[in-house]
C-alpha cells in the first residue's frame, strides 16, 4: 500500500496501536508511537499526532496521559472488557465440556485480541485445555444458533438424533428417520445444552441433548404446544430434574443431616423451607421430577439424606437398592 493511502488510515491505525500494545502498566512515548506507525507506512510529526490523540479521546476512547519521572507516555485505561472479566470468560470457556478443544484455543485467541499484547500473555498461562474432556460434536455452535433463530421464525425444525455406541460411533437413533420437533427453549445442565421442544405426536415437551442432534435444519412448519411450554415454570426446571431425564413431577420429603444445608440449598435454591426435625436433622419438602437420576443423587449422598414420602418413591428406592445388591451380588 503506498505511504500517502497509509497516511489517510493513520487515525485507525493509531488506535489500532493504543488498543495492542499499552495498557495501564504498559504505556508509549510519543517516539515510540512515531516509531510504531513508521511500522505501517505512516510518516508522522509529533504535532500531528498529538492532534489524532485528541481526535480519539473526543471520540471517546480512554487514552490517558501520564508523567512517570522523566517520562510522559500515554496508554488505553478502561477498555469494552477489563483484564479480570476476560480471565473470567477464558475460564469460562476451559471449563465449558461441550466446547471442543480447537474451539476452545480458537475462541480464547479471539478473547486475548481484546486486551493488550501483555494483558494476553497473562491470559494465556491460564490456557489449559489439552487434557480435558469436550465433546467431539462441533456442529453444537450453528445448532444452537438455529433453533434460536427457529424459535424467532416461529418454526418447528427437523434432525437426526444419534447415541454413541460401544465402537466410539455415532448410532442414529429411530434408524435414522427424522425428528421433527418444536422447539420452545434452550436450557444448560449439567454442563450440557438442552433444547426444550414439543413432541407432537407424544404430545409433551421433551428435552434433547443439542451435542447429538445432526443436519438440523428448519421444517418449514409452524410450532405447536405453546400452551404445554407456557405452563411449565423454566426457572424452577433445573430444580426439579436431574441431568434433564424427566419422570413424574411430584412432592418428596427429604431429611437431611444439618451439614448437608449447603447441599439441599444450591441443589434446591435458597427459597426452600428447612424445617427443623431434631437437633442433627432438617427436612424439606421439593417438588421434583423422580427418575433414576434423582434416585442415584440421593444415593450418592449415603446416610446423610433419607427419603421420608411418599410412600411410592421409597418403594423406587428399595427396588433401587435391590437392583444395585444384585449387580454386585458375590458369586
Amino acid at each position: 500500500m503506498a505511504r500517502s493511502a497509509n497516511s489517510k488510515l493513520k487515525l485507525l491505525y493509531l488506535q489500532k496501536i493504543f488498543l495492542e500494545r499499552t495498557d495501564e502498566e504498559h504505556g508509549m512515548t510519543m517516539p515510540e508511537i512515531v516509531k510504531a506507525l513508521e511500522e505501517y507506512g505512516i510518516s508522522a510529526e509529533r504535532k500531528s499526532v498529538y492532534g489524532d490523540i485528541q481526535a480519539l479521546q473526543d471520540f471517546g476512547m480512554d487514552i490517558i496521559g501520564e508523567q512517570k519521572g522523566r517520562v510522559y507516555s500515554y496508554y488505553v485505561g478502561s477498555r469494552e472488557f477489563e483484564l479480570p472479566e476476560l480471565k473470567l470468560l477464558v475460564d469460562a470457556v476451559q471449563s465449558s465440556k461441550f466446547v471442543t478443544e480447537r474451539k476452545s484455543n480458537e475462541l480464547i485467541g479471539k478473547l486475548e485480541g481484546l486486551g493488550s499484547r501483555h494483558e494476553a500473555r497473562k491470559l494465556q498461562r491460564q490456557v489449559y485445555v489439552s487434557g480435558r474432556i469436550k465433546t467431539m460434536n462441533e456442529s453444537i455452535y450453528y445448532n444452537v444458533d438455529e433453533i434460536q433463530n427457529a424459535i424467532g421464525r416461529n418454526e418447528k425444525i427437523r434432525f437426526q438424533y444419534f447415541q454413541w455406541n460401544v465402537k466410539k460411533e455415532m448410532e442414529l437413533r429411530r434408524g435414522g428417520k427424522f425428528y421433527c420437533v418444536s422447539p420452545w427453549g434452550v436450557s444448560w445442565d449439567n454442563e450440557n445444552y438442552y433444547m426444550i421442544g414439543y413432541d407432537k405426536e407424544a404430545e409433551t415437551m421433551k428435552y434433547y441433548r443439542v451435542d447429538k442432534m445432526l443436519k438440523l435444519s428448519a421444517a418449514g412448519e409452524k410450532r405447536e404446544g405453546r400452551d404445554v411450554f407456557e405452563a411449565m415454570d423454566l426457572a424452577a426446571l433445573s430444580k426439579k430434574t436431574f441431568s434433564m431425564f424427566a419422570g413424574e413431577e411430584q412432592y418428596v420429603k427429604l431429611e437431611f443431616v444439618n451439614h448437608m444445608a449447603g447441599i439441599a440449598i444450591d441443589r434446591f435454591g435458597r427459597d426452600i423451607a428447612l424445617i427443623k426435625k431434631d437437633e442433627e436433622h432438617f427436612v424439606v419438602n421439593v417438588k421434583v421430577a423422580v427418575s433414576r437420576q434423582f434416585l442415584a443423587w440421593v444415593i450418592s449422598l449415603g446416610d446423610g439424606v433419607k427419603v421420608l414420602g411418599p410412600d411410592t418413591v421409597i418403594e423406587q428406592m428399595l427396588e433401587e437398592g435391590e437392583r444395585l445388591a444384585s449387580v454386585y451380588e458375590k458369586e
